[in-house]
């Protein structure tokens, strides 16, 4: 495990590596063992490398602490996929610098609003802590999302 001091070092990925194959395993894993497949939004690496998402992949020193992905709605907006953090790196800041870096990119773009879907509260609860903490609040189903109890929408103007 790295030092609580290992800068994080978020990057621009290509989808290759090893560790993110387990990393992105083990969050499609995760998602269908809480919710129905028809309520499972998780991207797996085929649809993460789509022309319309770009994906990022945080590190300290070389060991993989998190990840995140943007994609594109629009001209205007986008959507925030695959936010992951292992499990034994939680609490350690790489799901809030993604994030942050996710934001700062989008407004690099000309977007000006974010979206994301996520699990209720009962079992997403540091996620939504997360994103309330940056400004996301509770909105509609966005894009094609239709309304399902297992599915939490959230917006933030940019």
């Amino acid at each position: 495990m790295p030092s609580p001091a290992s800068p994080l070092r978020i990057v621009l990925d290509d989808l290759t590596h090893p560790a993110l194959h387990a990393l992105l395993q083990e969050h499609l894993d995760h998602m269908y063992s809480l919710s129905p497949p028809e309520s499972v939004h998780a991207l797996d690496l085929d649809k993460l490398r789509a022309p319309d998402v770009s994906f990022w992949s945080v590190w300290a020193g070389d060991e993989l602490v998190g990840c995140g992905a943007l994609k594109a709605l629009d001209a205007t907006s986008g959507e925030l996929k695959s936010m992951r953090t292992p499990q034994g790196q939680r609490r350690r800041g790489a799901g809030r610098a993604v994030l942050r870096h996710m934001i700062d990119e989008a407004r690099r773009r000309g977007y000006t609003r974010l979206y994301l879907e996520t699990g209720p509260a009962s079992t997403f609860g540091a996620a939504h802590a997360l994103y309330l903490s940056e400004g996301f609040e509770a909105c509609g189903p966005f894009a094609d999302y239709r309304p399902d109890p297992f599915s939490v929408f959230m917006t933030r103007a940019l």
